[in-house]
């Protein structure tokens, strides 16, 4: 079996609110996806963060993988490992995005489920995480409200709060979440917007409210390492360790205790499970990150969660948030959503609804990315 062609498309799809971060607020989200054929007629999706500029780099590196079996993808990676020295997080993105496609074809040539190929289900459902931000409430009050009605109404095990600059107001918010869920898990990012001194401080504050951890307060592995010989909470990063030659300096300097993976942001599949095994040598906890993704590509995040003993946790993901799909909805029930068990991903693509959302990104251009 031999790919023959790949196809790309960027789409753009609504939020059913804005979501605000330290950094951007965002109505939308722009997402690449690929679709792969083969001379057996068997075809393979992937989706992959971001835009424009990460389909031009899937479009250039689309030769390399055709005439080439979808089984092959050692080979494939190797070619391709200067990719993200070159083009960074665009390079691992657009590598990710034929690598999920190569898999998802793999799975329906030889019927079976992604998750069976990663080594067997030890878990059928995937709990989320509810995501709030300031745009939910204008006050703390107003805030923990939104979070308590959002848990209750949709069954979610914790709660993420997306920081802010104003370290005082997400202190603030922080009280006020935990008292409206006491029982439910908390967690907060500032995607490193805060200092390091106002990370001790506030962390020190935090404390008392039993967060699940504190992810990127700082920026960097340095920083990062001072605020945990401080802090009694654990630290997660998605900014400071974000490929495998960050992960030894963070090990050594003690900057981190849960690592989030992400197959977009780490180049694959296989990556991502390698990270798994480093985290689980070294003692450190894992969780993955939340990029924007659609019904591909949290398919391909669930089977990876679903075959892996250490995701234990509830996961980010923005699924939930999206207006609309260009895939068959993948149930969500009590906080949780199913693993697909059908052949690859397990999920079909509406190409209908692919041609009216890539025709909206031609009209209005990148969302996001």
């Amino acid at each position: 079996m031999k790919v023959t062609h790949v196809d790309v498309w960027v789409v753009n799809l609504p939020l059913t609110s804005p979501f605000t971060s330290s950094f951007e607020t965002k109505t939308g989200e722009t997402r690449t996806v690929v679709r792969i054929r083969t001379d057996e007629g068997v075809d393979g999706w992937g989706e992959t963060m971001w835009g424009q500029p990460v389909a031009a780099l899937v479009r250039k590196l689309a030769p390399d993988l055709i005439g080439t079996s979808p089984f092959a993808l050692e080979s494939f990676h190797r070619k391709q490992h200067m990719v993200p020295f070159f083009h960074g997080y665009l390079g691992y993105a657009a590598i990710a995005a034929l690598d999920v496609a190569c898999w998802d074809a793999m799975g329906k040539a030889t019927g079976h489920a992604l998750t069976d190929l990663l080594g067997g289900a030890v878990r059928d459902t995937v709990p989320l995480t509810a995501l709030v931000t300031r745009a939910d409430g204008a006050t703390p009050e107003a805030l923990a409200e939104h979070a308590a009605r959002v848990v209750a109404e949709g069954g979610f095990p914790a709660v993420k709060l997306k920081g802010t600059g104003d370290v005082d107001g997400d202190v603030a918010n922080l009280r006020a979440l935990r008292a409206a869920l006491p029982d439910t898990e908390l967690r907060v990012d500032p995607n490193a917007a805060w200092s390091v001194p106002d990370s001790v401080r506030a962390g020190i504050k935090l404390e008392e409210l039993d967060l699940e951890y504190l992810e990127d307060p700082c920026p960097g592995i340095e920083g990062m390492s001072q605020v945990r010989t401080k802090v009694r909470i654990p630290l997660c990063t998605n900014m400071c360790v974000v490929r495998f030659e960050d992960f030894a300096p963070a090990v050594r300097l003690g900057a981190v205790d849960v690592v989030h993976g992400d197959v977009y942001k780490w180049g694959g599949i296989a990556p991502t499970k390698a990270l798994a095994a480093h985290c689980e040598t070294f003692g450190l906890g894992m969780n993955l990150h939340s990029g924007g993704e659609l019904g591909i590509a949290t398919a391909a995040h669930l089977a990876v969660v679903a075959s892996t003993p250490l995701l234990s946790r509830a996961i980010d993901s923005m699924y939930y948030l999206h207006a609309d799909d260009i895939a068959d909805p993948i149930p969500l029930i009590d906080g949780r959503l199913a693993v697909p068990r059908g052949p690859g991903l397990g999920v079909r693509v509406d190409e209908e609804k692919l041609r009216h959302y890539s025709a909206v990104n031609e009209r209005e251009g990148d969302l996001t990315g």
